[in-house]
Formats: C-alpha cells, sequence, structure tokens
C-alpha cells in the first residue's frame, strides 16, 4: 500500500486542491452559494481522507505528505484572497503561511535527513478546523455572523492553536533531529 499515490484517501486530497479555483472563482463572482458548498466539501474530504485511509488500512507515505499540503495550499490561496479583498489582517495570513511553510520544510527535512515521515498532529488539525470556521463564518451571508463577532471569535482562536501547534510541530522536528524519537 505504500507506494500508491492514486487511492480513495489520497483522492479526496488532490479533490480538496482542485476545489480552491473553483471556490475563489464562485466567491469572487458573487455566487456566495456555490462557493460555500465547495468549501464545505473541502472541509469534509480533510476529515474523510484520513478516515477513509484508517478504515480501510489504506494509509501511505504520499497520503501523509498530500494530506497537510492540501490543507496548506487551502488556507495559503484562501487566506491571500481574503487579504487582498480585505477581509483577513496582513499579520494573520503572514503568521499562517510563514508558519505552513516552516512546518513544511521542516517535514521536508526530517524525511530526507532521517527518513521519518511525520503525521499531522491533533493540535494543527484543530488549528485548521478553527480556521476553516472562521472562513465559512466570512462567506456564510447570514447577519448573525457579522452581529455575535464570529469571524474574530475563530481569528484569535485560530491564531491561539496555529501558535501552540507550531510549538508543538518544532518540538517534534527538534526531537527527530536530536534522535530523541519520533512522538506522534
Amino acid at each position: 500500500m505504500e507506494g500508491r499515490i492514486f487511492n480513495l484517501p489520497n483522492s479526496l486530497s488532490f479533490l480538496r486542491i482542485f476545489l480552491i479555483p473553483w471556490f475563489l472563482y464562485y466567491f469572487h463572482t458573487g455566487h456566495l452559494t456555490i462557493a460555500i458548498v465547495i468549501m464545505i466539501v473541502a472541509v469534509l474530504t480533510d476529515w474523510f481522507d484520513g478516515q477513509v485511509a484508517r478504515w480501510t488500512n489504506d494509509v501511505s507515505e504520499m497520503g501523509k505528505i498530500i494530506d497537510p499540503l492540501a490543507d496548506k495550499l487551502c488556507l495559503a490561496s484562501v487566506a491571500l484572497y481574503f487579504l487582498w479583498i480585505g477581509q483577513l489582517p496582513l499579520w494573520f495570513v503572514v503568521f499562517a503561511v510563514c508558519r505552513d511553510v516552516l512546518i513544511f520544510i521542516g517535514a521536508g527535512y526530517v524525511k530526507f535527513r532521517h527518513s521519518v515521515v511525520t503525521t499531522s498532529l491533533w493540535p494543527g488539525k484543530w488549528a485548521v478546523g478553527f480556521v476553516s470556521m472562521m472562513f465559512i463564518a466570512m462567506v456564510w451571508p447570514h447577519p448573525v455572523f457579522r452581529l455575535y463577532h464570529v469571524k474574530e471569535f475563530f481569528l484569535y482562536l485560530s491564531t491561539v492553536m496555529l501558535l501552540y501547534s507550531f510549538f508543538l510541530y518544532c518540538m517534534r522536528f527538534y526531537r527527530i533531529h536530536k534522535g530523541l524519537g519520533y512522538n506522534a
């Protein structure tokens, strides 16, 4: 199973990447219902790819790479778009994108230097979930989201979780580099 690139879990991750430009197009052109459906499908594929891999015992090295890459590409492209249209602050986008780039570089380093393919940490998954909730609150046209400042709530909650998970990823990479083991 390890050598397979195209299995159902990986296909779900590839689908998430494929949906990025479609979400941006439909959101930008004012087709909010289609954009929201695409975003929800992307969020669901993020959850289902890992579940399907475990249910079918089809966990692959490629899946351990493509799933977090899809998360990072989705987050970066949507965050940059919302920055461009003035809906997200620059500090958040710079922080989130730099964090993801550094985590991806760290994972690549330990893969090539120590032959260890790291998996996502649960705090990182929660952080991505909170960012997704913020994005959904930003595109959902219901006024209750603006009235109760849902976007701002998830913005700060996402920031805390992104920072916490970044610290944990750094500690994991340090432990692997120093030969202290791989704690998942």
